[in-house]
């Protein structure tokens, strides 16, 4: 059965996109620990990140990497965190998080945007691009 994620890269379920290429797609996490909390995944389906023939796990970092820049410019934060976790689908997903704080990290902590919002932030993060 397809991941939620190949749903999405399908056009299945929507999404706030913020990249694709060939290979990738960035959106907006939907359930955010911080405003601008985005995903990038990989086209194929793969389980698990270490599992990625090398050049693809490279490529994904280099295309996660372009677009934790752009967020960075777009959302007012310390940094970007990033972590791959994988655990809640089995699909595999680089989380980018805007961060001014530790507890930001913890998967713990959300917050609330509209669609407008989440629309808006994803049109700001691709003017970045």
């Amino acid at each position: 059965m397809a991941s939620i994620f190949t749903k999405i890269i399908n056009g299945e379920i929507p999404c706030y996109k913020v990249a694709e290429d060939d290979n990738f797609i960035a959106f907006l996490d939907v359930n955010p620990n911080a405003k601008g909390h985005t995903l990038c995944v990989p086209k194929q389906e793969i389980d698990k990140v270490f599992d990625m023939e090398e050049d693809h796990y490279l490529a994904l970092m280099k295309f996660s990497r372009k677009v934790a820049k752009a967020l960075e410019k777009t959302v007012a934060c310390k940094r970007i965190g990033v972590s791959v976790i994988g655990l809640e689908v089995p699909h595999v997903h680089v989380h980018l998080i805007p961060l001014n704080e530790m507890g930001e990290m913890t998967f713990k902590q959300k917050v609330s945007l509209s669609p407008e919002q989440f629309e808006n932030l994803a049109k700001d993060i691709q003017a970045n691009l």
